[in-house]
């Protein structure tokens, strides 16, 4: 597996040496990363001339707090409780892209995987839809437009796909509220299911703290 992913990422390597391109394995698994200006024409040619003629899933990542440590621990527990009251650290620089577009793709003939991430420059994030490719990115596209807010250009029906009607933001994004804006309930003098400010409070967990006392002493 590791001598095909090798050779695959040379070909790759060669073949968009013209335009701005990374690839990297890590995990047995193949990552290349491009410009979305090229992400139509790159997307076409590993489908046509690398065999990769199925798209697994599409998904939208928000890296607005990649990287951000709030607090430094234990060895125990450094890993875990990403959150806490004091302010995280980023370990990136101020200019960080935020919103990305992750493509899975398939090869059955030649039994291979291929991730394509790139990054959204624009705000709102736009990128071109794959869907002239691959028609299975119809609602992929959607999803990350509703939990996201990344644009589709060329996308024939972009709308919300599995929030409710009304639905105001991206509830994928990292700066929206866990519990939400507003909460839903039948009202039965109105008859109607109505919608309301959020009542629960927000909290902040509190790391689980392993002491070393006699039970766990060897």
């Amino acid at each position: 597996m590791a001598t095909s992913l090798q050779t695959l990422h040379s070909k790759l390597q060669e073949r968009f040496a013209n335009i701005p391109f990374t690839a990297n394995i890590a995990l047995n698994e193949l990552t290349i990363e491009i410009p979305t200006a090229h992400i139509l024409n790159v997307c076409e040619i590993v489908r046509d001339e690398f065999g990769f003629s199925q798209l697994i899933d599409l998904c939208g990542v928000d890296y607005s707090t990649y990287g951000q440590a709030d607090w430094d621990t234990q060895k125990a527990t450094n890993t875990g409780f990403s959150r806490a009251i004091s302010p995280g650290i980023f370990k990136g620089g101020e200019d960080k892209k935020r919103f990305a577009v992750v493509y899975h793709l398939l090869s059955i003939e030649h039994n291979q995987r291929l991730r394509i991430r790139a990054f959204a420059e624009t705000d709102p994030p736009r990128v071109d839809s794959v869907i002239p490719i691959w028609n299975s990115a119809n609602w992929f596209e959607r999803e990350a437009f509703d939990f996201f807010g990344i644009l589709f250009d060329g996308h024939p029906d972009l709308r919300r796909l599995l929030t409710d009607y009304g639905f105001i933001g991206h509830p994928f994004r990292k700066d929206f509220p866990l519990s939400g804006h507003v909460e839903m309930r039948y009202d039965p003098d109105k008859k109607r299911v109505i919608y309301e400010p959020v009542s629960i409070q927000p909290r902040t967990l509190s790391p689980k703290v392993i002491r070393q006392d006699n039970r766990y002493a060897t």
